[in-house]
C-alpha cells in the first residue's frame, strides 16, 4: 500500500506535474495541501485517472484534498474542537479500507503577528484532541500532511529559520511532540532516526540548489499502523523538475 502526502502549491498550476507523477508512481492514496481553489474548480484529470477526491477547498488560498484509487468516505471536514466559524480549509479525513485518514494542512502562524500565532497553536490544540479521541477507540489513524513544524534543530539547514520563527518556537514544537507522546510513529524518523531529510526548499536566495530545506512535512501513524510501516521517504527529484512546487511528496509504503 502506497500513501503519499504533497503540499503542491496551487492544484492548477500544478496539474500536468501531478498527473505526470501519479503516472509514474501510482499512489493508492495521495493527499494534497495548499490546493488553492474551491471543490468546483478543481481539476478533473484526476478522476480521468481514476482517482475518487475528497475536497475541502478555499479561493485562492488553503485547501486541502485527498484522492483514491477505492472509494472512500468523508468523515470530517473541519477539526471539530475548532469554533464552528473558523472558515479556514485546513482539514479533510477519510474513511478508506480499513484505515482512517486525516489530511492537514497546519497554519503557517509567522503572518498575523501574535493573533496569527495563536490561531496556529489553537489549531495544533484542536488536532491533538481530535487525534486523541479516534487513539482512544483504536481508529487506525494515519495524520499526514504540511505540518510547519521543524521538530528538532536537524529539521531544517543552519541559517534558514532565525530563533523565533513560528515552526520552532518551543510552543510548536511542544504540541507536535504531544502527538508523538500521545502515541504516534513519526514514520519518516522510524526509519531515518538521524541526520537532515528535506522536505521543503524556499524558490529564494537558491535554497534547493544549496540545499537550504527543511522537513515540515510529515506522516504521524497510530500504533497499529506504525506496526506496517515498510518504507518512508521524500522523493527529491520531484523539486528538480519544471514548475515545482516548493514542497516535495512524501511517500509512505506499508505492509
Amino acid at each position: 500500500m502506497r500513501i503519499a502526502t504533497w503540499n503542491v502549491n496551487g492544484v492548477r498550476a500544478r496539474e500536468k506535474t501531478i498527473c505526470a507523477w501519479l503516472e509514474r508512481e501510482k499512489p493508492d492514496l495521495l493527499l494534497l495541501q495548499e490546493i488553492k481553489c474551491e471543490a468546483t474548480a478543481f481539476p478533473p484529470c484526476f478522476a480521468a485517472m481514476g482517482y475518487e477526491a475528497a475536497i475541502v477547498g478555499q479561493k485562492g488560498f488553503n485547501g486541502v484534498a485527498t484522492l483514491a484509487r477505492q472509494p472512500l468516505t468523508v468523515t470530517a471536514q473541519r477539526l471539530p474542537a475548532l469554533p464552528e466559524t473558523d472558515a479556514q480549509a485546513r482539514y479533510v479525513e477519510i474513511a478508506w479500507q480499513e484505515l482512517r485518514v486525516g489530511n492537514l494542512y497546519l497554519p503557517n502562524g509567522n503572518s498575523g503577528g501574535e493573533t496569527g500565532y495563536e490561531y496556529k497553536l489553537l489549531w495544533m490544540d484542536a488536532l491533538r484532541a481530535h487525534a486523541e479521541a479516534l487513539l482512544a477507540d483504536e481508529v487506525k489513524l494515519i495524520l499526514a500532511g504540511d505540518y510547519n513544524v521543524c521538530p528538532e534543530d536537524v529539521d531544517f539547514a543552519p541559517g534558514v529559520l532565525g530563533p523565533d520563527d513560528a515552526l520552532l518556537r518551543p510552543e510548536t514544537r511542544a504540541r507536535y511532540w504531544s502527538l508523538l507522546w500521545a502515541g504516534f510513529t513519526d514514520a519518516v524518523r522510524a526509519l531515518k532516526p538521524r541526520g537532515p531529510v528535506y522536505t521543503f526548499w524556499d524558490y529564494q536566495a537558491g535554497c534547493w540548489q544549496k540545499d537550504k530545506g527543511l522537513r515540515i512535512d510529515h506522516a504521524l501513524l497510530a500504533p497499529a499502523v506504525a506496526e506496517r510501516l515498510v518504507a518512508a521517504e521524500p522523493d527529491r527529484q520531484e523539486r528538480d523538475r519544471d514548475s515545482p512546487s516548493d514542497h516535495v511528496p512524501v511517500i509512505l509504503e506499508l505492509a
